[in-house]
């Protein structure tokens, strides 16, 4: 049987990607991105809530420097990787894990000056109202 560990996600950066270089001269480029999805309650129809989730994304490369380059926090962008899984042990001991994505392919959404808009504020991106966004 075959396997498959592919990953598109839609969503907004959490913050601004840092940007480093191994010794190899390799870019490694990390930020976070947030995807949400809105659902009735069902124990209150008239209730739409929010369930955010939280990723971090790596990306490697001449495709890492770009996202430095051009993406900042508030940004939307698409996301096509593949999970990672990392382990490690801290200095107390303690065994410690996470899944991250690593991405293949990053498609910057909207314009370069597009960020979430400001709360409060009566601002459309993409045609949705500050309430369709994020909270960041």
């Amino acid at each position: 049987m075959s396997n498959l560990n592919k990953v598109i996600l839609i969503g907004r950066l959490t913050r601004d990607p840092e940007l480093r270089y191994l010794a190899s001269g390799v870019a490694i480029c990390k930020f976070g991105l947030a995807t949400s999805r809105k659902y009735r309650d069902k124990s209150d129809e008239n209730n739409l809530k929010e369930e955010v989730c939280f990723v971090d994304i790596s990306v490697w490369g001449k495709q890492g420097e770009n996202c430095q380059e051009y993406l900042a926090k508030g940004r939307q962008v698409c996301v096509e990787g593949r999970l990672t899984y990392s382990s490690w042990e801290t200095d107390e001991g303690q065994k410690r894990s996470k899944l991250e994505i690593t991405a293949e392919k990053v498609m910057f959404l909207g314009s370069k000056d597009e960020t979430s808009p400001k709360e409060g504020s009566g601002e459309k991106v993409n045609g949705e109202s500050p309430a369709d966004d994020v909270p960041f």
